[in-house]
């Protein structure tokens, strides 16, 4: 059990991240001093949107040159910290090399995060940004888990290189981060395992979140003729840094939280923008059906292969956020809240 010193400062690695710009945010408008490792501390284009959070925040922000596969480059950074918030993590399905874009970046860059935290006798405890990944792979997963939910004591054992290698990567750096905190005694490891974060983003420009390019997607008519019937776990990106901040300063915070706001669909995210948005943009409102999507799926995307269709389109999804709720006391947005401020940054950026 730990309790942080809220004087010291606070490393925050992936600080320009989706999940970090609000994190930080929630950091800065608390009075902390934050401490941004990132590969280039002197891209003011890159840091704009944190630096405009912190000019009228009470706290205060420091930039760092830092780099996931750069062995000893986070001790620095790290110096006066009793917290550390890892969340920097290649997210992206599809790769060239997976090996290389994924699995390195996520484990190594466990691997050198925590080396830091071995080295610098200041830290007490690290929050890692996990996934729901790390649990599952597929819908039919959650079938084969105990009484068909997801819980913090399921592991995921169906990703691979070759299928859904980021579930891996997931998977494979949890477990390396949970094996060097056991390793020792100084620093206690908390983890937040979110599954689909969707939500405003800070820095619409620099965001590469997978679920904007889903809400894009759901906007500018590329599922006008209907969307599968994928089944997901999804929550708001802002509980996501809420999550974050309640597992660091919660001295009874242990072990795993599944942050998962709402058991749901890509039909329903649909049905939650069409109320505010279905009359001036192409939300879809049809259900593709299963036949369809496993034979015209795999030729539009990727993602769709025959696989992944079979394993989740039409298949039961369900994690019990119970732990979270009852631990650390987070309350979740509604789903119609999420979808609606997401769609909206977009709208305003021009980007459907």
């Amino acid at each position: 059990m730990q309790t942080i010193d809220r004087s010291k400062p606070v490393l925050v690695t992936g600080a320009t991240g989706y999940v970090a710009g609000w994190l930080v945010k929630k950091l800065l408008l608390e009075g902390f001093t934050v401490h941004a490792p990132v590969r280039q501390p002197d891209n003011e284009a890159k840091r704009a949107h944190l630096d405009e959070l912190a000019a009228t925040a009470p706290g205060t922000i420091r930039y760092f040159r830092a780099d996931l596969l750069d062995e000893g480059s986070y001790t620095e950074a790290m110096q006066g910290c009793e917290l550390v918030f890892h969340t920097a993590s290649p997210f992206s399905p599809n790769v060239d090399n997976p090996e290389r874009e994924l699995i390195e970046p996520a484990v190594k860059g466990t691997k050198n995060v925590l080396n830091g935290a071995n080295a610098v006798k200041s830290v007490k405890r690290v929050v890692l940004t996990s996934s729901c990944a790390a649990i599952y792979t597929d819908a039919t997963d959650c079938q084969r888990a105990p009484g068909g939910v997801l819980t913090e004591s399921v592991w995921n054992t169906t990703a691979s290189l070759d299928y859904q290698p980021y579930a891996f990567s997931k998977t494979l750096a949890e477990k390396t981060a949970w094996d060097m905190a056991n390793a020792q005694s100084r620093w206690d490891l908390v983890t937040i395992n979110p599954c689909l974060v969707m939500g405003p983003t800070l820095n619409p420009g620099g965001t590469t979140s997978e679920s904007l390019s889903l809400l894009r997607q759901l906007g500018d008519g590329t599922m006008r003729s209907g969307v599968p019937n994928v089944n997901i776990g999804l929550v708001d990106v802002r509980d996501v840094a809420d999550a974050h901040y309640l597992a660091a300063f919660t001295p009874e915070a242990k072990g795993r939280y599944i942050t998962c706001a709402h058991n749901t669909s890509f039909p329903e995210l649909a049905r939650a923008l069409q109320p505010k948005y279905g009359k001036d943009y192409p939300i879809p409102t049809r259900t593709l059906p299963k036949w369809l999507v496993m034979i015209v799926g795999p030729l539009v995307n990727k993602s769709l292969s025959r696989r992944f269709v079979r394993n989740n389109v039409g298949v039961p999804w369900t994690a019990d956020n119970s732990k979270i709720r009852n631990q650390l006391g987070i309350n979740f947005r509604p789903l119609k809240m999420t979808m609606e401020d997401a769609f909206e940054v977009l709208v305003e950026e021009g980007m459907v």
